[in-house]
């Protein structure tokens, strides 16, 4: 199984303190009709550090059953506890999840010895394909070009990795060292393009939330040749592509996606909704891109 194209790190959904079950069927059947490769359901932008362990699965769950065959279910299941990432990784595969997306673990800085060791142990836990996610502005640390190599030889499901160092060196550095079966998606909308350019195969997307089609289209357009329409739809939506980003993810998102109707502007503390002036400046940028009239 490959992951290359475009996979929607998908919103969790609230209402009244709980997870908004028909929301996210809305959502997932909105990526359905829009034809991306897949969605991340409960990573980063899906809120996974304020889900209970129940609450994170059930999401899964109901991803796979919403996407129905259709598009492919990457579950975040990683942590800074490796038993913890083993004990998500395992109920993940249980409820038949393709494949897990797992996060360098943050806060306790392990050194890449320690990464390796680590995720080493979460792949030989499971059958899961399982895609690298590096983050270093919200983990502290970079799983280095190196140690993304020795576990790409080590683990044969260990497959892919997230790149959301802002680097496209980075990009240019990991095709080099690991040819092109390992695929390398960006983590940043506003970069998709120029990671693309020195070897990306896609993205792992919070806009598309927003503009799932667009972002599709995007991505098919450069990599099929189609370099002018991939530019034009970047240049189009770069504005937003940085406005979601005006506050701390998924803050932005959300409230885009309430502004479209589709979901509640919900959080649970320590997030909380965005301000005002940034709510004013995506609305605008929303109507510049024409998402909203």
């Amino acid at each position: 199984m490959t992951f290359i194209g475009t996979y929607t790190a998908i919103v969790t959904p609230f209402k009244h303190g709980k997870v908004d079950e028909p929301a996210l069927e809305r959502l997932i059947k909105m990526q359905i009709r829009a034809g991306v490769d897949g969605i991340v359901p409960v990573g980063t932008t899906g809120e996974s550090a304020t889900l209970d362990y129940e609450e994170h699965i059930r999401v899964i769950s109901l991803a796979v059953k919403f996407a129905a065959g259709k598009l492919k279910v990457v579950a975040g299941t990683g942590g800074n506890s490796t038993k913890e990432a083993i004990y998500l990784t395992q109920l993940a595969e249980k409820v038949r999840a393709d494949a897990s997306l797992q996060v360098a673990p943050y806060y306790n800085k392990p050194t890449q010895e320690g990464l390796f060791q680590h995720f080493h142990a979460v792949a030989r836990s499971t059958k899961l394909p399982i895609i690298l996610y590096s983050i270093p502005g919200r983990c502290g640390i970079e799983i280095a070009v190196d140690t993304v190599n020795r576990l790409a030889h080590d683990s044969v499901n260990i497959v892919a990795i997230k790149e959301a160092g802002g680097n496209p060196d980075r990009v240019s550095q990991l095709r080099a060292a690991l040819g092109q079966k390992f695929a390398v998606l960006s983590g940043d909308d506003s970069l998709t393009l120029p990671f693309m350019a020195v070897g990306a195969q896609g993205v792992v997307s919070v806009a598309s939330n927003v503009i799932p089609r667009e972002v599709a289209h995007m991505v098919r357009a450069y990599s099929s040749g189609n370099t002018t329409l991939a530019l034009k739809l970047h240049e189009k939506f770069y504005p937003l592509f940085k406005d979601l980003f005006i506050e701390t993810n998924p803050g932005p998102v959300k409230a885009a996606l309430a502004m479209m109707g589709l979901i509640q502007d919900e959080f649970r503390l320590p997030l909380v909704p965005i301000s005002a002036a940034s709510r004013e400046k995506l609305k605008k940028t929303m109507k510049a891109c024409g998402v909203l009239k």
